[in-house]
């Protein structure tokens, strides 16, 4: 496993010098009734990258992907999709461009895998035009493309793990965005299925050029997999960038408390972290 060329790395704010952003945050801030989780961030998603989102529990990286994504209204601030503020473009507009898979979803008893992965056909579907032979070929493309073919029939609840999280990857597939949002697609995994679905995320983007968010708790995961990483500490940005630049002793120390030392990744010639504590010091 290798990870594509990193673009160029900025900490403590919003890209300058790079390639075009797909989604940007300006001044975002976003609160669940009186409480603040982010406040005044700024973030740019560049096109045809990678990106994880990492940061301690409870620092606001679910939330700012919703914004992100459209299923949360900010409370200021304003969210670009292809520089256009996002809560001003039409929602099928958005389906049709933007593929977000939550945390932790949920299918209905009895659901089959084909059954979920059509669901991602909604955006495209209108009341003259239902069913069509596009869609099914999105449907078994999207099945292909994930190694599910062949249990297109099973109940989505006699799955693995690791089948499930492909299911509801190719659900967003099938819809047939460029651009995709993945919240914590690894969580409950064991290490090999991790890698097995972040594999499939990184073949998809290589295959089809496709901008990929992902929120993940793994950092040696997100510095294997990701062009761009970026670190959230209390609802803002304390850097992004690549993540040999970004994934450093003194990052570390400042985002998560952590005393640790960052040597090569023997694979991939990146940043592997091995934590040795707590720091104490931490600022």
């Amino acid at each position: 496993m290798t990870t594509s060329p990193s673009p160029a790395a900025q900490a403590e704010g919003p890209a300058t010098d790079r390639a075009p952003s797909r989604l940007s945050a300006r001044g975002l801030t976003l609160a669940y009734d009186d409480h603040t989780v982010v406040d005044g961030l700024d973030a740019d998603i560049v096109e045809g990258t990678i990106t994880c989102v990492i940061g301690p529990n409870g620092c606001g990286k679910s939330t700012m992907l919703r914004a992100l994504g459209r299923l949360m209204r900010p409370k200021s601030g304003v969210v670009e999709l292809d520089g256009r503020d996002i809560h001003r473009v039409p929602t099928r507009e958005v389906a049709q461009v933007l593929g977000v898979l939550p945390q932790q979803p949920v299918a209905p008893d009895g659901l089959t895998v084909a059954d979920l992965v059509a669901r991602g056909r909604h955006p495209s579907q209108r009341w003259y035009r239902q069913w069509s032979g596009d869609d099914h070929q999105a449907v078994s493309r999207a099945l292909a493309q994930t190694g599910l073919l062949e249990l297109a029939d099973t109940p989505i609840q006699e799955l693995s793990g690791g089948q499930r999280q492909r299911a509801w990857i190719s659900m967003v597939l099938a819809q047939g965005t460029d651009l995709l949002l993945l919240d914590e697609p690894t969580t409950f995994l064991d290490l090999v299925h991790q890698v097995d679905v972040l594999d499939l995320v990184q073949e998809l983007h290589r295959q089809g050029g496709r901008t990929i968010v992902m929120v993940l708790h793994d950092l040696n995961l997100a510095a294997r997999y990701a062009d761009t990483v970026i670190t959230m500490r209390e609802g803002r940005v304390v850097a992004s960038g690549s993540p040999a630049e970004v994934l450093t002793p003194e990052l570390l120390r400042k985002a998560f408390d952590l005393e640790a030392v960052v040597t090569e990744d023997p694979v991939t010639g990146g940043p592997l972290i091995v934590p040795v504590g707590r720091s104490t010091g931490a600022v």
